[in-house]
């Protein structure tokens, strides 16, 4: 009998700034990545979040966490079967999915985050 395991698949919203080999396109500021990330709590799936960003010459600012698929359904917020699919993938894989990157650009700022003037 399969041990069943203490993973649980975290959706965490992370900001990256600027790097050299980024893979950012030209011009932009920065993006926002919309992750799921497989840990036995938040913390843990934030730290290989971070971990595996930075190996792939990413700049982490900022972590925002959303919580498991189930603590996102009690909230109330629409899961579509594709982000179901790539949160399985997470946590079979005990891996990090980036789902989505939304790049910045000097006119663009995440919601509530703009620079002084």
């Amino acid at each position: 009998m399969k041990k069943k395991s203490r993973q649980q698949v975290f959706t965490l919203l992370v900001e990256v700034g600027r790097k050299d080999g980024d893979g950012l396109p030209k011009g932009a500021t920065g993006a926002a990545l919309m992750v799921y990330a497989s840990g036995v709590d938040e913390a843990e799936a934030v730290r290989e979040t971070v971990a595996i960003l930075k190996q792939a010459d990413m700049a982490p600012l900022d972590v925002t966490g959303y919580g498991t698929l189930q603590e996102r359904l009690e909230q109330g917020h629409d899961i579509s079967d594709d982000e179901k699919e790539l949160m399985q993938r997470a946590l079979d894989e005990n891996s990090v999915v980036v789902a989505q990157m939304t790049p910045f650009f000097e006119d663009q700022h995440p919601a509530g985050k703009g620079r002084e003037n």
